[in-house]
């Protein structure tokens, strides 16, 4: 079962961020068809938050079709977005923790580490767009 947190210094909304975080898991496979994701009793007990954000969030998710509620069964997952790139997340999740690595120890912190690789990012698509 996926472990949800809630990072108070974003400025994220919660909502979105369980949103976010399940649609990740998806991606990367943690999350398949079949699994159940916690009540929102567990959620709300965990992250203190109001019922209604987590009941927001999974409307958003069943709206995309991606999860399904069964009435006094739980919630559950009906739709991956895992694609065949998935095979290749272990060793590419590897350098990543390299290049952190390599991040930290010249110094950067966490939100220097995010710009950069967000303007990275961005840059290599300018060669992509049309």
């Amino acid at each position: 079962m996926i472990e949800l947190y809630f990072d108070r210094r974003s400025l994220t909304s919660p909502y979105m961020q369980i949103v976010e975080q399940i649609k990740h898991a998806l991606l990367l496979g943690i999350l398949e068809v079949g699994d159940q994701l916690p009540t929102i009793k567990e959620v709300v007990g965990k992250l203190a938050i109001n019922p209604n954000t987590v009941l927001k969030a999974y409307r958003e998710l069943e709206r995309d079709r991606l999860i399904e509620t069964r009435p006094g069964i739980g919630t559950f997952v009906i739709r991956s977005l895992a694609g065949p790139s998935l095979a290749y997340h272990p060793e590419l999740r590897r350098n990543l923790l390299e290049w952190l690595k390599e991040a930290r120890k010249a110094g950067l912190d966490e939100e220097s580490i995010l710009a950069l690789f967000d303007s990275t990012l961005r840059e290599s698509h300018v060669g992509e767009r049309i």
